[in-house]
Formats: structure tokens, C-alpha cells, sequence
């Protein structure tokens, strides 16, 4: 048996054991509870909506209907799962979530099953369906929306009963489709009603084409005027269910937000007034870091424009970023106002402590206000896992010291003290898992390292921004987001371009002949920016705090 047993190189024997572990790496994410759980939430939709389907058919006792209904069912429900799978896998990791989508389908189909069963109108169903994908669209992207509405209508065809049609189906999805194309963001309190408005345009007009054509399939001929009459009620209910579901959800909006964990743009507005009481502390309590996160807001709204994301997101996240240095404002440089740095008195490891502290202390008074998790995450995330490398090296540089010290006084320590670990100047993390929250870090980093500069030209600031980002890079802080190198290229071209309009060159005013020159009135020369403060961490270390 050895004679005939195969010869494999120890390369290959490398390549199946690395792909054998790679499947059981696959299997253990699809083992995970939170998969099970959805993967439970996905088997009692299956069931419940077999039930609200085939309810009539269950009082007449036709079980081999009700088999059908459960296979249709079933295989409708598989594509959503996978359709769901490819294009947000958060459903799938996250049970809340799932949960929420579910519950939303089962009410829906409940309620159209039940309408149409006691009024027989159909109408019921094109509601639900715009429902659905106003609800969709709002929570979720626009082809995520577009996707899953078009299943649901698909169920909302067999909740109607045997009177529905193509033809419903037609006009449900042409609701729908309108939503989902038309409702990108909600900035103003008139764009759900202007979106419904044109929704039930579009319904009004597939509704009354639907029936003209089985109208005049049915009679051989043009219908006349009595049933083009009925032809336009039955088109005009569709259409006003349509407007009205526009304006209702336009008053359970808030309510839509709370469940599906998402801040529309109108909350994102809200909380970027200046009166928002948070913002308010932040300017009168540290009122260096309110500017300073004034203008990482401008800088990273546009570098998310640049790459066509929410730039609203990135400014009102900025605007909240560092509000843990409320509680210690004195600590943190730019709040210092020309006054002797608190650090002197502490050592590297506490002074790190309390510079990685406002990143906690942040995220509990966000909870403790109420700021939606959409802002929070850049609270959490706009350090990632760096390192304080100002204090790191502090420490370095004072572990050096003293062992120079203990060997010019010929002490010979039993054991060496050993230096500081990297690790243990690390932000605890997490890293930006969104693009909006790595474009945040990024501008973060690049705005403390550009007003640390003696002199900014836009030269000087391409380089600093060219640098910061390969560094953020190579440390893996965007390997949870999904940022490709194309699009920090972009990134990078528009944060230089807003810093370089920022801090451009101003001209000094001619002083007058006559005014006499006082002691330390010196005629300065133009600057094209502030010079660096006395305790800066120099070029990165002033934008990690």
C-alpha cells in the first residue's frame, strides 16, 4: 500500500490545510448564536405568514391549498433570506434588527389580509405595500428597499385573496418602485408628502391602465362610460390610500427611528443645532474643542461628498466626537488658552489614562443625553485603536533616563524594569466600521496634525494628509469599513483642499505713519497660519486628544 500511496509536496499539504480552516471558519460564523437567532426569526415568519395567507383556506378545509400556499411560501421567503444575505448581512448578524423587519411584514400582511377580508377593497394592499416601502427605504438603503418591497409584494398578492390580480400586483409594485426611487433622504418635513404625491400619481395612472386593458380584453371593445367611471374610483382609492400613507408615516416617524435604530436626516439637523444643550456645554465649558470640531465637520462633509456619503452624518458626528473632554477641558491642549500645561505634573502613563479617558466618558454622557447610536459610533471610533504617541514616547524617553542613571551610579538592578508596551498606549478601539466614521478619524488626525505646523502652505498640508492616512492604513484602521484605496485617494484630495481654504494667507493691515510704535508692537509679517501651542504632541499627538 505505501508503494501506491500519492506523493504531495509540503506547499500543497499548506494550501488544503489553510482552505480546510478557512471552511471551519465559515461554519463557526454560521454557527454563532445571533445567526441562529435570526435564522429561528427567518422559520416563524415562514409559519405565521403560511398562517395569515392561507386563513380562509384553513376555515374550508382545503389542506392541499394551504400546501401550496406553504410551498410558494417558503421558496419566496429563501430568495428574501438571500437576497438579505447579499446585500445586508447586519440583518442576518444582528436578531433586533431581523426581528424588526419581520415584525414589520407580519403586521402589514396581517392588516391586509384582515382589511381586505372584512371591506373586499384591494386597495388595502397597494397601502401596505407603499408602507412597506417607505418604511424599507428610510431604515435601509434605496436597493435594499426597492428589493425587498418588491417581495413583500409578492405576499401582499396572496394576502389579498383570489380577487387579486397581475394587475394589483402592477399597481403595488409601481407604488413601491416610485418610493423607493424617489425618497433618497428626509431633510424636510414636505418631502414624504411630496414622495406620496408622486407615488400616487404613478399608482393612479398603472391602476386605471390595468383595468382599461381588462376592460376592454373582457368586452371586445372600449368600455363605456359607466365602467370608465368605476375604472377611475378604483384607480382614485388606490391612489388617495397612497397619499394618506405618506402623510401617516410622516407622523410616526420618530417612532420609525426608535425601532429600526436610525437617525433620518431631519433628527441629524435637530441635534446640529447650536442650542442642542450638549453642543451648548461643549462651547461654553471647552470652547477650543467646539471649534475644533467645528471645522472637522465642514472638512469631513465634504471628503464624504467626495465619495458619495452622508456628509450630514459626518458633520453632526464630528460635532459630537470629542465631548468627552467636557469633563476634563483643561487637560487637552487646544483648551489650554496660553496657560502651563496640567501634564507637567503627571507622568506618561497618567496622562494617557486621562487622554484616552474622554473616549469612555464621551460615549456615557452621549447615553446619558440620548444621542442616537448613529452618532455614538463616532464617539467610539474616531481614535480606532491608536496609539498616543506624544506620551508613548515620553515614557520611552523617562525608561531611558532612568536606566542610564542606574548605570552611571553602578546600581546593577536584579532585573531590568522593562520599557513601556506599545499596547498599553493604545485607544481601546473599536475602529470605524462605517466609511462615514473612518472619514471622521481621518480629518481628526489630519486637522491636529496641520494646526501643529509653523507655517501651513497647501504643499504642507497635501504632504500631512498624504501621511496621516498611509498611517492609518498600515495600523488597520480601516479594515472594518470597507474603504477602498480609490476612495481614500478622494478622501485625501478634498480634506487638502478644505484645510488649504481654511488656513489660507491673510495680509496685514498697513499700520498708520502716525501712530507711534509702542513696546512689543512689532510690524508682523503675514502668516498663513497659528503658530504651534507650547505642549503639543507636534504632529499626531495633538489630533489624538
Amino acid at each position: 500500500m505505501v508503494l501506491f500511496k500519492k506523493k504531495t509536496s509540503p506547499r500543497r499539504d499548506r494550501v488544503r490545510k489553510r482552505l480546510a480552516a478557512n471552511r471551519f471558519s465559515r461554519l463557526s460564523k454560521l454557527a454563532n448564536a445571533d445567526v441562529f437567532a435570526s435564522a429561528m426569526l427567518w422559520l416563524l415568519y415562514a409559519v405565521v405568514c403560511v398562517l395569515i395567507l392561507s386563513l380562509d383556506l384553513i376555515r374550508r378545509k382545503t389542506y392541499a391549498e394551504v400546501l401550496s400556499v406553504a410551498v410558494l411560501t417558503v421558496l419566496v421567503s429563501v430568495a428574501g433570506v438571500f437576497y438579505i444575505r447579499h446585500y445586508q448581512k447586519r440583518i442576518i448578524r444582528n436578531p433586533i434588527r431581523a426581528l424588526a423587519l419581520v415584525g414589520l411584514f407580519l403586521l402589514l400582511l396581517a392588516t391586509t389580509k384582515v382589511a381586505v377580508s372584512l371591506t373586499g377593497d384591494l386597495w388595502w394592499a397597494t397601502g401596505t405595500a407603499v408602507t412597506a416601502a417607505i418604511i424599507l427605504v428610510i431604515a435601509y438603503s434605496q436597493r435594499f428597499a426597492l428589493g425587498m418591497s418588491l417581495f413583500y409584494c409578492v405576499f401582499a398578492s396572496f394576502a389579498a385573496g383570489p380577487t387579486a390580480d397581475f394587475n394589483l400586483f402592477l399597481t403595488m409594485a409601481a407604488g413601491a418602485v416610485t418610493c423607493c426611487f424617489c425618497l433618497k433622504e428626509i431633510r424636510t418635513r414636505m418631502k414624504l408628502l411630496k414622495v406620496s404625491t408622486s407615488a400616487a400619481v404613478i399608482v393612479f395612472a398603472t391602476a386605471f391602465a390595468g383595468q382599461f386593458l381588462a376592460g376592454a380584453a373582457a368586452e371586445q371593445s372600449v368600455p363605456q362610460l359607466p365602467r370608465m367611471m368605476d375604472m377611475v374610483r378604483f384607480a382614485g382609492f388606490h391612489a388617495g390610500i397612497t397619499l394618506v400613507v405618506g402623510m401617516l408615516i410622516q407622523s410616526l416617524l420618530p417612532l420609525i427611528e426608535k425601532i429600526f435604530r436610525i437617525a433620518t436626516s431631519m433628527t441629524l439637523l435637530d441635534y446640529s443645532d447650536a442650542n442642542q444643550p450638549l453642543l451648548k456645554r461643549l462651547a461654553m465649558e471647552t470652547p477650543g474643542t467646539y471649534s475644533h470640531s467645528l471645522l472637522i465637520g465642514s472638512v469631513a462633509e465634504a471628503a464624504a461628498e467626495a465619495i458619495s456619503r452622508n456628509g450630514l452624518l459626518c458633520r453632526v458626528g464630528a460635532y459630537y466626537h470629542d465631548i468627552g473632554k467636557i469633563n476634563k477641558p483643561n487637560y487637552f491642549v487646544e483648551n489650554e488658552m496660553g496657560s502651563l500645561s496640567r501634564h507637567k505634573e503627571l507622568s506618561p502613563a497618567m496622562s494617557q489614562l486621562i487622554i484616552v479617558g474622554h473616549v469612555k466618558d464621551g460615549i456615557e454622557m452621549a447615553k446619558e443625553y440620548g444621542l442616537p447610536a448613529v452618532l455614538r459610533q463616532f464617539i467610539e471610533t474616531h481614535h480606532g485603536t491608536t496609539v498616543v504617541e506624544y506620551f508613548y514616547n515620553e515614557a520611552k524617553k523617562k525608561h531611558e533616563e532612568q536606566q542610564a542613571q542606574s548605570g552611571s551610579n553602578g546600581k546593577r538592578a536584579i532585573r531590568s524594569s522593562p520599557p513601556p508596551a506599545e499596547s498599553e498606549f493604545r485607544y481601546a478601539g473599536p475602529k470605524p466600521r462605517t466609511k462615514e466614521a473612518a472619514i471622521v478619524m481621518l480629518a481628526d488626525t489630519v486637522e491636529g496634525a496641520v494646526r501643529s505646523l509653523s507655517e501651513v502652505t497647501p504643499t504642507k498640508i497635501e504632504a500631512v494628509v498624504r501621511n496621516m492616512a498611509m498611517k492609518r492604513l498600515q495600523d488597520g484602521q480601516f479594515d472594518e469599513c470597507d474603504l477602498s484605496l480609490r476612495e481614500l485617494s478622494k478622501i485625501e484630495t478634498s480634506i487638502s483642499k478644505t484645510l488649504a481654504a481654511h488656513y489660507h494667507a491673510r495680509i496685514a493691515y498697513p499700520k498708520p505713519p502716525d501712530v507711534p510704535e509702542g513696546p512689543g508692537q512689532k510690524d508682523t509679517k503675514p502668516q498663513a497660519a497659528e503658530k504651534a501651542p507650547a505642549h503639543s504632541e507636534q504632529v499626531e499627538q495633538k489630533s489624538q486628544r
